[in-house]
C-alpha cells in the first residue's frame, strides 16, 4: 500500500470516530470542526503530516467524507494548533510557505463578499469529454488540451462553479509592537468562513486567531511573473481572540492579591500613587484617570435607548504640565490601547475609511484608531490640532461608542466603545480663566459636551508648591527607586481586568442617588432669571453615576455606596471649578466649560441687542457710539468686544461704517 493510501484509511479511520459529529453538520449545513489534539492523540503521525503538507491532507479529508452518506457536503476546519504553530506576523519567512499556521491580530481592512470561481467545465466538441479546470488567479484560465482526445482549442464552456469570498488585512496587536511598526498580512476567507455571522466577526477591528495555510501570491509585471511575491493566508478556521481586559488569564495567585488589596481601606490611595508616581502633583487628575481606566457600566434600556459605560476626559493645560507624559503612560496600561498625537491625525486615522484595494479591484473598509481601541483607550494629544472633519465625526464615537461610514459602495457601522482621553493646548499658550474653554481651544462646543471631565493643568508660580515639586525632581533623578509605583503596572493591568471580568453590572443604591440628587438640585438652584446662568446640566449627572460605578469597581462592589458618590461629586466639583468658574458673578457657569458665549456674556449680549431695538424705534440710524453709551450705562465695559462677536454671528451688521443695524 502507498503512503498516500496509507494516509488516505487513516483519515477515514479518524473520521469514523467522529462520524456522528459529521452527521449533525451535514444535516444542519454547518463546517465540521475538529480539535488538532483530537487527531495527534488518536494517530500523532496524521497530525505531523497535516501540519506539514496541509493542502494534501485537507484533500484527502475531503475525498474520504464522500464516502459518507451525507445529506450535504461539509467542510473541515481545524481549532487549536499547537503553539509551535503561532507565527507573530512580523515574523513570516519563506520557510512557512505551505505549512500550516496560526496568527493573531487586529482586522484593519475588509473588502465586500463576493463571489469567486473556483472551477469551470467545459465539453470536447471532438470527443464529448466533459473535463473541470480548477481556477486559481485574479483571471479565468481557459484549457488548451482535452484531457481524453489530446485534441487543442475548440471546447465548449459549460458551468462554472463558484463559492462566498472576501479579502481582509490582519494587522498585530498593539501590546506587542510597543515601538515597532505593526505587521501585517493579508488573509482570504471564503465557503462556511464568509457567512453573516462569520462576517461580523472579521470586521475592522476585530480581533482573531487565523489558523490558515501560508501561501505564495504572485505579482506581475506588465504581464511577466515577478521575482519577489506577496504571502497571504488561505484560512481554515477562525476565532475571536479578544485577550481585552475581560479575557486575561487571571492565577489563583494573582486573584488572591487582588482580593486583598481590594478590600484595604486606603486601596484608592494606592493606585492613585501607582499612576505615574514621576509626575508630581496633580491627584485629582490621576484619580480620574483612573475611574476612567475601570470605567462605568453601559445600559441598554427597553426602549432601545443606549446609555455609555465609557468616561472621557479632556486635559487642558499650560506648557511643561506633562500632559503628553500622562497621555503616552495611560495608553500602555491596558491592552488594545493606543497614543496619536492631532496633528498627524485625519478622519481615516481616526474613525474609518473605505479605499480601492490594489489586489481585488473593489471597495474596502479601512478600520481607525477609534475602532481598533474597542473596548480599550485612545489617548489623543494635540486634540485642537485636529482638523475641524475629524472633530465632527468623533460625535458619534463617543456618545453612541460606534462609527458609521457611507462610502462608495459600503454602508457599515462598526463599534468603538472607547475610553477617550485628550489633552489640548490652549491657542494664546497659557489658559486664561476669565475666557470661555471654547474661546481657548478649536474644539467644538457639541464636542466638548461629550466630555465627563475637563481639567485645567495650570502651571503657576508658587514658592512652596515650586519647592515640592523641585525636591521631588532632584529626588527620582537621584534615586529612581522613589518612582516606583505602589501596585505594579503588571498587576494593576490585572486589577483592571479582574474587576471587569467579575463585574459586569453595577447596581446605584438609594443613598447614592440621594447624595447625587442633592449635589444636582442644590447647584442647579443657583440658577436666576437675572443673569440667567445654567450651573449644571444632565450630562454632567449622568457623568457622576459612571463615575460612581467606576468607583465602586475599584472595591469590587456590584452596589455603589454614598463615599462613591462623594467621591464622582467631588471629581465633578473639581472639574467644574477649574473650567466652569465665572469670575466676575462668582458663580459656577457651566456654559463657560462647554460653549464659547458664557452666562453672563449671554446676559451683555441680551442687553445689547435690547439696546439696539431700543434705539431703532427712536431714530433712522442707530450709531456704534450711541450704543457704547448706553451700553456703558448699564454696566457693560466690554461692548466692542460683544459688537464684534455679534458681527461675527450675523446677528449685527453694519449698513455703513460706525453703524449698527439688525438683521
Amino acid at each position: 500500500m502507498s503512503n498516500q493510501q496509507n494516509l488516505k484509511e487513516q483519515v477515514y479511520d479518524f473520521l469514523k470516530t467522529k462520524e456522528e459529529e459529521l452527521v449533525f453538520a451535514s444535516t444542519n449545513e454547518k463546517p465540521l470542526i475538529l480539535d488538532y489534539f483530537d487527531l495527534d492523540k488518536f494517530n500523532p503521525d496524521l497530525a505531523e503530516y497535516l501540519l506539514e503538507n496541509p493542502e494534501e491532507t485537507l484533500a484527502f479529508f475531503r475525498e474520504k467524507i464522500q464516502d459518507f452518506d451525507l445529506e450535504n457536503k461539509v467542510e473541515i476546519e481545524f481549532k487549536n494548533l499547537p503553539k509551535t504553530q503561532s507565527i507573530r506576523i512580523r515574523n513570516l519567512r519563506v520557510e512557512h510557505i505551505n505549512k500550516f499556521i496560526n496568527v493573531e491580530g487586529i482586522v484593519k481592512i475588509a473588502s465586500e463578499i463576493k463571489p469567486r470561481i473556483y472551477e469551470t467545465v467545459y465539453e470536447c466538441q471532438e470527443c464529448g469529454e466533459k473535463f473541470s479546470l480548477e481556477q486559481r488567479g485574479p483571471t479565468i484560465i481557459k484549457p488548451f488540451v482535452c484531457p481524453l482526445c489530446k485534441k487543442r482549442g475548440g471546447f465548449k464552456f459549460l458551468e462554472k462553479k463558484m463559492y462566498d469570498s472576501r479579502w481582509i488585512v490582519l494587522q498585530e496587536p498593539f501590546e506587542i509592537t510597543s515601538g515597532e511598526k505593526p505587521g501585517e498580512v493579508k488573509v482570504f476567507l471564503k465557503k462556511e468562513l464568509t457567512t453573516p455571522e462569520m462576517q461580523r466577526k472579521t470586521d475592522p477591528g476585530s480581533r482573531i486567531l487565523v489558523n490558515g495555510i501560508l501561501k505564495e501570491l504572485p505579482r506581475n509585471i506588465r504581464g511577466r511573473e515577478a521575482t519577489q511575491s506577496d504571502i497571504y493566508i488561505e484560512a481554515n478556521y477562525i476565532e475571536l481572540a479578544e485577550k481585552e481586559l475581560e479575557e486575561i488569564e487571571i492565577s489563583k495567585e494573582d486573584e488572591k492579591e487582588i482580593l486583598e488589596l481590594a478590600k484595604r481601606p486606603d486601596i484608592y490611595e494606592k493606585l492613585v500613587n501607582s499612576l505615574a508616581p514621576s509626575i508630581y502633583g496633580n491627584r485629582e487628575v490621576k484619580e480620574a484617570i483612573l475611574l476612567q481606566l475601570f470605567g462605568g457600566t453601559p445600559a441598554e434600556m427597553p426602549d432601545g435607548t443606549r446609555i455609555r459605560g465609557d468616561i472621557h476626559i479632556l486635559l487642558v493645560g499650560d506648557p511643561a504640565t506633562a500632559k503628553s507624559q500622562l497621555l503616552k503612560l495611560v495608553s500602555k496600561l491596558i491592552p488594545r490601547s493606543k497614543y496619536v498625537s492631532g496633528k498627524g491625525i485625519t478622519g481615516a486615522g481616526l474613525i474609518s475609511t473605505v479605499r480601492k484595494d490594489e489586489f481585488t479591484g473593489g471597495w474596502v473598509l479601512e478600520a481607525g484608531a477609534l475602532v481598533l481601541c474597542n473596548k480599550g483607550l485612545l489617548a489623543i494629544d494635540e486634540f485642537e490640532k485636529m482638523n475641524k472633519e475629524d472633530q465632527v465625526a468623533m460625535h458619534e464615537a463617543l456618545e453612541q461608542g460606534s462609527v458609521s461610514i457611507a462610502k462608495a459602495s459600503i454602508v457599515a457601522t462598526l463599534p468603538a466603545q472607547t475610553s477617550v482621553l485628550a489633552g489640548a493646548n490652549p491657542k494664546l499658550g497659557r489658559f486664561d480663566i476669565y475666557t470661555p474653554i471654547a474661546d481657548q481651544i478649536n474644539i467644538p462646543p457639541t464636542l466638548l459636551s461629550r466630555f465627563d471631565l475637563k481639567f485645567a493643568l495650570r502651571d503657576v508660580p508658587n514658592i512652596e508648591e515650586d519647592r515640592k515639586l523641585v525636591d521631588h525632581v532632584l529626588l527620582s533623578r537621584k534615586d529612581l527607586k522613589t518612582t516606583e509605583p505602589e501596585i505594579k503596572h503588571s498587576l494593576l493591568r490585572k486589577y483592571i481586568a479582574y474587576s471587569k471580568q467579575n463585574i459586569k453590572q453595577v447596581k446605584l443604591s438609594d443613598e447614592t442617588l440621594e447624595e447625587f440628587k442633592k449635589f444636582f438640585i442644590e447647584t442647579r438652584s443657583k440658577y436666576s432669571e437675572e443673569d440667567r446662568i445654567v450651573p449644571i446640566t444632565f450630562r454632567q449627572f449622568e457623568a457622576l453615576i459612571r463615575l460612581a460605578q467606576a468607583s465602586a469597581k475599584i472595591n469590587l462592589r456590584d452596589t455603589t455606596i454614598k463615599q462613591d458618590a462623594k467621591r464622582a461629586i467631588r471629581l465633578m466639583r473639581t472639574s467644574l471649578k477649574q473650567l466652569g468658574f465665572d469670575v466676575e458673578t462668582d458663580k459656577l457657569d457651566i456654559d463657560r466649560m462647554e460653549t464659547s458665549v458664557a452666562g453672563t456674556q449671554r446676559s451683555k449680549i441680551r442687553v445689547l441687542l435690547d439696546i439696539v431695538d431700543k434705539l431703532e424705534k427712536e431714530m433712522k440710524e442707530v450709531s456704534v457710539e450711541d450704543v457704547g453709551a448706553q451700553a456703558e450705562e448699564e454696566g457693560i465695559s466690554d461692548w466692542r468686544e460683544l459688537i464684534e462677536k455679534l458681527k461675527r454671528e450675523g446677528l449685527l451688521y453694519e449698513p455703513k461704517s460706525g453703524y449698527l443695524k439688525k438683521v
